[in-house]
């Protein structure tokens, strides 16, 4: 067996084993609670919550740590590991679950009809669908990755056909088909990798991988799966139906968490694991495909008439700045003074679109419940009857937008400031071509919301505190942008050496 990691601290709670259990036995309690599993909303989000926060703080106490399932040490043995990267993406999923969660109390419970399927459904899924997330963001293991991410493959496509609509059993099927066959390209890579090295855990993979072919054909198999299952172009044709398509709390798990974990692999893949492989010509790919979503997602989302379509087209083009980073942050290893805030800025990009657009699927799904549809053409003036979501929807635009000082903000300078500073201007182009067609397509939405004749069609009620719900996680995207200093120096610790050698 081999011995942990040196720069690894032993684990004495297990907060990162605690953050995967939870969720998991609560998604079992509530399979046969039925639509009475809402009661769990409120103690299931708050223990999620302060379990993040508790190894986030034990992160910034203690620095990475290990834990190592049932003693067995790698490579025979399961090792959880938590670092400032995976505990940034603990809290922001705990945020964001949470606010769903709470959300959904009213959709999915007992007051909503009684036992119906969806009422049954929703429970388990949503809970699952938190323990594989954070099982992601923990795991340390390159086949525990694919459990972990086969899960959530087979939760969000089982959120995606709650409702039962031809529609959208069609968009679950879809998805269901692009993500398999990811699974099965990542999974071919995984045993190219283990029959080259007989490990499949990241740290030791990292000490033992020299670049070569093989290693080489491996990642590029593994991120071609992660790029079907994350929906980055020309990957991406199952994700606007199918987030479009689901109820709202559903579509705002969707786009905000459940597309990052395959990223968030991606980023683990070549930055932590093979980053020796990580060649200029796949690097600079990366890049490509990341600024043809970008373009290709607005344009797409402008011309959307569906509220919920232009929310979906545009999370297409915001997944495309998380690739930026990979040109930007250099290749082969080798540390450049521009790495650190290239690789910050496309992780805090990943942080900050999480609470935007979750905000803002829930906003529409109040818009919808409203109007009954969720068609621009309905929603005209709907700002005077909602006006604490339309808020909510225009603080989360905000920050895709890039506007300061939210999050979003803070991230794209990040990136910029790499660009110009690594003298890849082309990059820059592209970032402020995809904002200024953000701002396009989403004041094309606002500009609906707050103009239209004063005599309005009568709107179903909508509860204010669910509006407030939206509202908070707007809020929270914004707030990371004025606190960003807190968030930077949590995903500074375990950074791989380059990008804290560029710090200095």
């Amino acid at each position: 067996m081999s011995t942990p990691p040196t720069d690894l601290l032993p684990l004495t709670v297990p907060w990162a084993a605690f953050a995967v259990v939870m969720p998991l036995a609560a998604g079992l309690v509530a399979v046969p609670l039925g639509a009475r599993a809402a009661h769990l909303a409120v103690p299931g989000a708050l223990a999620g919550l302060l379990l993040a926060v508790l190894a986030a703080s034990q992160v910034l106490t203690q620095g990475p740590v290990y834990h190592e399932v049932g003693g067995w040490a790698a490579p025979l043995g399961i090792r959880l590991r938590l670092d400032g990267l995976s505990a940034a993406f603990l809290v922001v999923t705990a945020v964001v679950t949470g606010a769903v969660a709470l959300f959904s109390r009213p959709v999915f419970g007992p007051s909503s009809g009684g036992e119906t399927r969806t009422a049954f459904a929703f429970w388990p899924l949503l809970f699952f669908t938190w323990a594989g997330l954070n099982a992601v963001f923990v795991s340390a293991d390159l086949f525990n990755l694919f459990v972990a991410l086969e899960l959530l493959t087979l939760t969000g496509a089982a959120m995606v056909a709650l409702d039962g609509r031809a529609h959208n059993l069609a968009a679950a099927l879809r998805y269901l088909l692009f993500a398999l066959l990811g699974s099965l390209i990542y999974l071919l890579g995984v045993a190219f990798l283990y029959a080259l090295h007989g490990t499949l855990d990241m740290q030791l993979l990292r000490s033992a991988t020299v670049p070569g072919g093989v290693a080489v054909t491996a990642g590029a198999l593994m991120t071609a799966g992660l790029m079907a299952k994350g929906a980055l172009f020309p990957l991406h044709a199952w994700l606007p139906p199918a987030h479009a398509g689901a109820p709202a709390p559903a579509s705002a798990l969707l786009s905000a968490l459940v597309v990052k974990a395959s990223f968030y692999v991606i980023a683990r893949l070549w930055f932590d694991v093979l980053p020796a492989a990580a060649t200029v010509e796949l690097t600079q790919l990366l890049g490509v495909l990341g600024a043809v979503a970008i373009v290709f997602g607005s344009l797409l989302a402008l011309r959307q008439e569906r509220l919920k379509l232009v929310v979906a087209y545009s999370t297409v083009a915001q997944l495309g700045y998380l690739f930026l980073m990979f040109p930007l942050a250099g290749a082969a290893g080798e540390p450049h003074p521009w790495t650190a805030a290239a690789w910050t800025g496309g992780i805090f990009h990943a942080l900050a679109h999480a609470p935007a657009k979750a905000a803002m699927f829930l906003a529409a799904g109040l818009m919808m419940q409203a109007a009954g549809s969720d068609r621009l053409d309905g929603l005209v003036g709907i700002a005077r009857d909602l006006p604490i979501a339309a808020f909510a929807f225009g603080l989360a635009a905000a920050s895709l937008m890039g506007l300061p000082p939210s999050g979003g903000f803070t991230a794209k300078y990040l990136l910029l400031t790499s660009a110009l500073d690594s003298g890849q201007w082309w990059w820059i182009a592209v970032m402020i071509a995809g904002s200024l067609l953000a701002c396009a397509y989403l004041f094309r939405v606002l500009n609906r919301f707050l103009t239209g004749p004063e005599e309005q069609p009568a709107l179903a009620p909508v509860a204010r505190r669910h509006q407030f719900l939206a509202l908070a996680l707007a809020g929270s995207s914004i707030v990371l942008g004025l606190l960003s200093l807190v968030p930077y120096d949590l995903l500074q610790i375990g950074r791989v050496t380059a990008a804290v050698e560029a710090l200095s």
